[in-house]
């Protein structure tokens, strides 16, 4: 499989939070690849596929104060990280998680994002450090 140059790494992982954002399942879903694997940092398999992406991502949009807001954005060949804070609806109530996405591009899709949680707090607990699942 060759890479089209005319899709952009970073455009492509911009559609992908613009579309998160707006909580457009189907554009969201459209972005990444068929067989997409998702990771939590460094190698735990949290989601493959369009139906476990489908139903992640389902849940996350039920929250009523989801937004990823992007910090810093790195990229390099068909790799692109990206630093955003997700706001998040906790079982505690309203908070934030400080994320670093790595996202693998092909073909104009996102096929495998990973992702490291740098700091999350939520009301009635603190700050904490350590690995997390997808915002």
């Amino acid at each position: 499989m060759s890479e089209n140059p005319q899709v952009q790494p970073d455009a492509v992982v911009q559609r992908q939070l613009d579309a998160y954002n707006a909580r457009d399942l189907g554009a969201l879903l459209a972005i990444y690849a068929d067989d997409a694997q998702l990771f939590e940092h460094p190698d735990k398999l949290l989601a493959r596929g369009t139906a476990a992406l489908r139903e992640r991502f389902a849940a996350r949009f039920r929250e009523p104060n989801l937004h990823a807001a992007l910090r810093q954005r790195i990229v390099a060949g068909p790799f692109v990280v990206d630093h955003e804070t997700v706001a998040r609806t906790f079982p505690e109530g309203p908070g934030e998680i400080d994320l670093v996405i790595i996202y693998e591009v092909r073909e104009g899709r996102i096929a495998r994002p990973g992702r490291s949680r740098a700091r999350s707090a939520s009301p009635g607990r603190p700050a904490v450090r350590g690995r997390a699942g997808y915002p």
